[in-house]
C-alpha cells in the first residue's frame, strides 16, 4: 500500500503512460523518467525552490507522465501505535487524534496513512503511521498538476528503497541514504518492511576518505547494524539475517562495504540496481519511486 494517499487530482486530464519517479530535497530533486518507448533518464535538479523544480522537470522531459513522488524526511513523520479498536473506515479519522502529540502536525492539517508493523503473538496490535501536512501537500500537488503531471501517488523514503529489494522470503537489511538526510537501516522481507531506522551522525558519511571512515564512521555503522540485527532476531522473534546490502552513492561506497563486511557475520555486499540502471546509484531513490506505481491508494 502507499504509505500517504494520493491527493485528488484538481484538474481533468488524459494520462499517460511514461512513469516519472520524483526524489524531493529541500531545494532540489531527482527524478527517474521511464518513457514507455524510449530509454529512460536520471537527472537531478536544483532550484531555489521546489515549485521552481517542478517547472524545470516538466520542460526537461516535454510531455506528461504519471508521477510518483518520494518526499524528502523533513516533510513527513513515522510513528508506531497500537491499532485503534474501531472499524478499519473510522482508523485513519482516530489515528489524527492518536497521535496529534506526536508529531508536528495539526489534526485538521494532516494527511496519513499507516503500514502494519511486525507483531509480537502476546502483544497488542501495533501499525506505523506515516503523516504530513495536508496544506503543503495540496500545494505541492497542484503545482505538479499546472504542469501536466498526474500524481499518481505520494510515498517515502523507505519505501522508494524498499522497492530495490525483490522479493524474498529471506530477510535482507539494507543500509542507505537519501540525499543530504541521515543514514537509513531498513529489514525487508517478503516485501514488507519489518524494520526502519535512521542512523543520526553519518548524513555527511559520503563526503568521507577512506582514513576518515576508518577513523570512526565504520564502526558506528557496524554497531547500528548489529543492534538493529538484535532487535529483528531477539524482539521481533524472527530468523536471522541472512545478508546486509549496501546502497550510499560516494566514491569510497565498495570500501565502505569491505571494511563493514569485517566486522559482520554475514555478507555484506553492494545492492544491485535494477536492470538497466546500473549507472545510477546516485538516483536510487528516484528509481525505486517509479516502480512504485502499483501501490495506489485514494484520499
Amino acid at each position: 500500500m502507499s504509505l500517504i494517499p494520493k491527493i485528488n487530482k484538481l484538474f481533468s486530464k488524459n494520462k499517460s503512460n511514461d512513469i516519472v519517479g520524483v526524489s524531493l530535497q529541500s531545494n532540489s530533486l531527482s527524478y527517474c523518467y521511464r518513457p514507455l518507448n524510449a530509454i529512460s533518464i536520471c537527472k537531478s535538479i536544483t532550484q531555489p525552490s521546489s515549485a521552481v523544480s517542478i517547472a524545470t522537470l516538466a520542460k526537461e522531459i516535454g510531455g506528461s507522465g504519471q508521477c510518483c513522488i518520494v518526499l524528502s524526511s523533513s516533510q513527513y513523520k513515522i510513528v508506531q501505535v497500537e491499532k485503534p479498536k474501531v472499524p478499519d473506515t473510522e482508523i485513519n479519522a482516530a489515528l489524527k487524534w492518536l497521535i496529534k502529540d506526536l508529531v508536528p502536525f495539526k489534526p485538521d492539517n494532516m494527511v496519513l496513512d499507516y503500514f502494519d508493523a511486525p507483531q509480537l503473538s502476546m502483544n497488542a496490535e501495533k501499525i506505523n503511521v506515516v503523516c504530513a501536512d495536508l496544506s503543503e501537500l495540496s500545494k505541492l500537488v497542484e503545482n505538479i498538476n499546472q504542469h501536466k503531471l498526474n500524481i499518481e501517488l505520494i510515498s517515502t523514503v523507505e519505501f522508494a528503497f524498499a522497492q530495490l529489494i525483490p522479493h524474498s522470503d529471506l530477510a535482507i537489511l539494507l543500509v542507505c541514504q537519501h540525499a543530504n538526510e541521515e543514514l537509513l537501516i531498513l529489514i525487508i522481507k517478503q516485501g514488507k518492511i519489518f524494520f526502519q531506522r535512521r542512523i543520526r551522525g553519518l548524513a555527511q558519511i559520503s563526503q568521507k576518505t577512506e582514513e576518515e571512515l576508518t577513523m570512526g564512521s565504520v564502526d558506528m555503522l557496524s554497531l547500528e547494524i548489529q543492534r538493529s540485527t538484535d532487535y529483528f532476531e531477539r524482539q521481533l522473534k524472527q530468523a536471522p539475517i541472512k545478508k546486509v546490502q549496501v546502497i550510499i552513492p560516494m566514491k569510497n561506497e565498495a570500501f565502505l562495504v569491505r571494511k563493514i563486511s569485517e566486522n559482520t557475520n554475514v555478507p555484506v555486499n553492494l545492492l544491485p540496481m535494477p536492470e538497466g540502471f546500473d549507472e545510477h546509484r546516485e538516483f536510487a531513490c528516484a528509481v525505486g519511486a517509479s516502480m512504485l506505481t502499483c501501490l495506489k491508494t485514494s484520499l
